[in-house]
């Protein structure tokens, strides 16, 4: 293949990375996510994996082999101290648990790709205390005690970040491309990727996930609309746009209707406000992320319906793909090289993903996971979520039914109860007293 010179980003990390060893990653989670970041990182000039954990041993070596590595390219390390000597030897190690990797001298930087809110939390705080910046490809656990984790980060002089590929990364990439030209920001948000069904439970979606390679519980919290949820709350917490109503609209607007459809009724739309968050299931969004926005001076509205943005008067302006995993390690050389955070919550939260029952829930039940058969993601404003003592979703894991709690119901502190002995839990009731005083 002929060579082409680096250009753009490419030039400026090759430019920060040239004599000096590669930003080395430790990795926590080996599904999906997990092996694609490992498959990605070997094929990226300054930076590589230097070491990976999860639950099962055995299944990080069957991760490891599906992407690429050979038994004598990987070694099983058990504390920080063998980590680093793993990395040293150029093999990637295979790490006991997160806490070795996190102890690790080697390595530079933490992704999270568990996914799940308590052990994403966990895995911040341990990464934080041994000085590695952590990328959250978590978004479940930023959306519960984000802001706390970025407070922490910054108390301990490292960088706390959202992860590049990402939906709301990759959105709030546009709505900054919007801010610096001087448009207002009328509607952001996604396009919904997989067939919406609210009542989706994962026993009808395991053939599915195994030709995607996915297990049904994940494939489920796509399609109960739950990861659509959580990640335009996350956008909502680093921007301060907000759903327009409780569970957005989510239109079946096009990718040529949706200026004219998630615009205020002012401008023949739907919103009752500029200024949100919100999702679409219309043909042509997904997998792509948008932001409609509006000139302030007709002379930029004759110029962009002159350049075929759209009719005016907003415009969509729209990314047609985002990479998710992919894109991930571009978030790790930012906090190592540049020292900024590709996305982070705002000190105030203003929207808030609840938990919402799946199905009738008696007294007595303990909940699963997200993406199984008892709770979906709800997204509305934060102050009704305070109000209604709603149980954000990152706190329904492992919660105890204590009141009959009926199918299509939302989850309270009144029918259910948090488990307390989880870190997740005890971070947020500190913050939820903070915001009570502060009210």
């Amino acid at each position: 293949m002929r060579a082409i010179a680096e250009v753009g980003l490419s030039a400026e990390l090759a430019a920060a990375t040239a004599g000096r060893q590669p930003v080395t990653i430790g990795l926590v989670g080996a599904g999906q996510m997990g092996i694609d970041l490992m498959v990605q990182l070997r094929l990226m000039k300054g930076i590589r994996l230097g070491a990976i954990s999860g639950r099962r041993l055995d299944l990080l070596k069957a991760s490891a082999e599906t992407a690429g590595y050979r038994e004598d390219d990987f070694v099983v390390s058990g504390c920080g101290t063998a980590v680093d000597r793993s990395i040293e030897m150029g093999r990637l190690a295979l790490a006991e648990n997160y806490e070795s990797l996190c102890a690790a001298g080697r390595v530079d930087v933490v992704i999270d790709a568990t996914g799940n809110p308590n052990t994403g939390a966990s895995i911040a705080l341990t990464a934080m205390k041994h000085g590695k910046h952590i990328v959250m490809l978590n978004v479940e656990a930023d959306i519960t005690i984000g802001r706390f984790l970025k407070a922490e980060a910054a108390r301990a002089g490292i960088i706390y970040t959202g992860a590049a590929g990402d939906e709301p990364t990759s959105t709030l990439e546009i709505i900054g491309f919007a801010q610096s030209l001087g448009l207002d920001i009328i509607a952001a948000g996604k396009g919904k990727n997989n067939a919406l069904k609210f009542d989706a439970m994962p026993e009808d979606y395991e053939e599915e996930a195994r030709t995607r390679n996915m297990n049904g519980r994940m494939l489920v919290e796509f399609v109960d609309g739950t990861k659509t949820m959580v990640e335009m709350t996350a956008l909502a917490n680093a921007t301060g746009l907000v759903p327009d109503v409780p569970g957005m609209h989510g239109p079946a607007a096009s990718i040529d209707d949706l200026a004219g459809v998630l615009c205020t009724r002012e401008d023949g739309g739907i919103l009752s406000q500029a200024g949100v968050v919100d999702y679409s299931i219309g043909k042509g969004v997904a997998p792509g992320v948008f932001c409609v926005v509006k000139p302030r001076h007709p002379r930029v509205i004759e110029r962009m319906t002159d350049l075929k943005v759209g009719p005016g008067p907003c415009y969509t302006l729209y990314r047609p793909y985002h990479l998710t995993s992919l894109e991930v390690p571009l978030s790790a050389l930012k906090a190592v090289l540049r020292g900024i955070p590709d996305m982070q919550p705002l000190d105030r939260p203003v929207a808030e993903c609840v938990a919402v029952a799946k199905r009738d829930l008696n007294p007595g039940d303990v909940l699963g996971r997200i993406g199984q058969r008892d709770y979906r993601g709800f997204a509305m404003q934060w102050g009704e979520a305070r109000d209604g003592r709603l149980v954000p979703i990152g706190l329904a894991e492992k919660a105890r039914v204590v009141k009959p709690i009926r199918f299509g119901e939302k989850l309270t502190y009144d029918n259910c109860v948090p488990d307390e002995g989880l870190a997740i839990t005890q971070i947020r009731r500190r913050l939820d007293q903070a915001d009570a005083v502060f009210a």
